[in-house]
């Protein structure tokens, strides 16, 4: 892709005779009569005003600002800033956001944007495009960068070929330090954003890495080859995203050399890069467990139906389960109201357990801090946790069941019930995630939907069936 612009190097301060500080709040928040006087504009086809009152914005804040308006002004707006709207803003904006932009705008505009870009952030504009339209950029686009896209296109989504990025550094090991200074200082065609230089071999196999440090603090006669660190972390094209991530925190990794099937080096990934996947992958587990999609306050209504409706709907089958064990024991309960007041402190709080377990198993198997080798290990530590916690409520649960309703039989049984049902709520929330692990299911899909049927059900089995088994009630 092309080297930095004069656009991006520029001071984002405003201009001056303008003034910004109207616009934001004291936490550096568009100011909500500032967004309504923007779309008074768009309204009245005021475009030359629309332009004056963003020209002074920061890009992250003309990001935000596509992002508070309603949809229906997002492609005027994009119209009326022209200039104003480049690769800096694009890279802020949110999926669904930019998206409306890119369509807003003219093939020839998106694929002058594209080529601004590192190829990675080109790829996410791009990939996400209708067939027609990426085809109409991919033909505006000079065909360095043309190829750099297509190339990209073709590794899976949500891998490290699409993830890299093809600008980089990378020298042949016969260099000394001095030749190496003086090559990065004569092409200026050089990407200006590195922190490693590769070494590579004949076949262009990277045999070591050279940081920055290094290369400054080495006298110029010493070879690479002698100062080189041999020992790199290696991704190939196809590995998961989530992977890479890990192996970036795993060995504290700056940078990492990206390789084909022939080992040959293809591209680069950097940490920005990886904090990026960090956020998108914690964010997508923590929804999905909640079953909420994707959970994007700009996604679309009929995509956010579909995605948490069918998450209802299973949840509502496995209710039926719980519903049908409290329709066994309908003549206990009508004997003893008391069982109907006090059921549902049984499944929440088995429900809570269930849930914090499973959260921690979850987050355990996305670090691959569980495995096959730990899980016994695992299952027996939540397992004990289990027993004090339990304990710990169904003492204080007993003791106040048996104040409130003079009752110590009472009292016992619900102690008992909490205990054990918090006791299967641990052990659910373990078993659950690691079984759908193995089965080759995400485990953060659908582990809520179990563990939530398993610790109801059995909260109140064990409740009611210990009510019938002492005597306090029958069927």
């Amino acid at each position: 892709m092309t080297e930095q612009t004069d656009a991006q190097l520029r001071d984002y301060a405003p201009h001056d005779g303008s003034d910004a500080s109207t616009s934001l709040d004291d936490d550096n928040r568009l100011l909500p009569g500032f967004v309504s006087q923007v779309c008074n504009a768009l309204d009245e086809g005021e475009e030359e005003t629309v332009y004056d009152l963003v020209e002074p914005l920061h890009p992250a804040d003309i990001a935000d600002l596509f992002e508070l308006v309603q949809r229906e002004y997002r492609g005027p707006l994009a119209r009326a800033i022209t200039d104003l709207l480049g690769a800096d803003v694009l890279t802020e904006l949110n999926d669904y956001v930019r998206d409306d932009v890119i369509d807003a705008l003219p093939a020839a505009q998106v694929a002058e944007l594209a080529g601004q870009l590192e190829t990675d952030d080109a790829v996410a504009i791009i990939e996400e495009m209708e067939e027609a339209d990426q085809r109409a950029v991919l033909a505006e686009l000079e065909p360095a960068d043309r190829a750099a896209i297509v190339d990209a296109l073709s590794f899976p989504e949500e891998s490290a070929g699409r993830l890299m990025q093809r600008d980089l550094v990378a020298v042949p090991e016969h260099m000394n330090v001095g030749q190496l200074i003086d090559y990065l200082r004569e092409h200026a065609d050089l990407t200006t954003e590195f922190w490693e230089i590769f070494i590579v071999d004949p076949q262009h196999r990277p045999v070591g890495t050279c940081q920055l440090s290094w290369i400054l603090r080495t006298p110029r006669h010493i070879a690479l080859a002698d100062v080189m660190k041999r020992d790199q972390t290696l991704i190939p094209t196809d590995m998961d995203q989530e992977e890479v991530a890990l192996r970036f925190q795993k060995y504290a990794l700056i940078s990492a050399a990206v390789i084909d099937g022939a080992g040959r080096l293809v591209g680069q990934i950097t940490v920005d890069d990886i904090i990026h996947i960090v956020q998108e992958e914690a964010g997508e587990d923590i929804l999905r467990m909640s079953g909420a999609g994707e959970g994007d306050i700009n996604e679309p209504i009929r995509q956010s139906y579909s995605s948490r409706v069918r998450w209802l709907i299973a949840n509502l089958g496995t209710a039926l389960v719980a519903s049908s064990i409290i329709a066994l024991f309908g003549g206990a309960i009508e004997q003893l109201v008391a069982l109907a007041v006090l059921m549902p402190i049984v499944a929440s709080v088995g429900g809570n357990a269930g849930t914090q377990t499973m959260a921690v198993a979850v987050r355990a198997l996305a670090m691959n801090q569980l495995t096959e080798s730990n899980t016994r290990r695992i299952v027996a530590r939540e397992l004990r946790i289990a027993v004090l916690n339990g304990a710990t409520v169904a003492v204080l649960t007993g003791i106040g069941t048996a104040l409130v309703f003079a009752d110590v039989m009472l009292g016992g049984v619900i102690a008992v019930a909490i205990l054990v049902n918090i006791i299967i709520a641990g052990m659910a929330g373990v078993i659950v995630p690691v079984t759908l692990d193995r089965l080759e299911q995400d485990p953060a899909v659908a582990s809520s939907v179990f563990v939530t049927m398993i610790t109801d059900s059995m909260g109140f089995l064990a409740f009611l069936g210990l009510a019938v088994a002492s005597g306090l009630a029958s069927f």
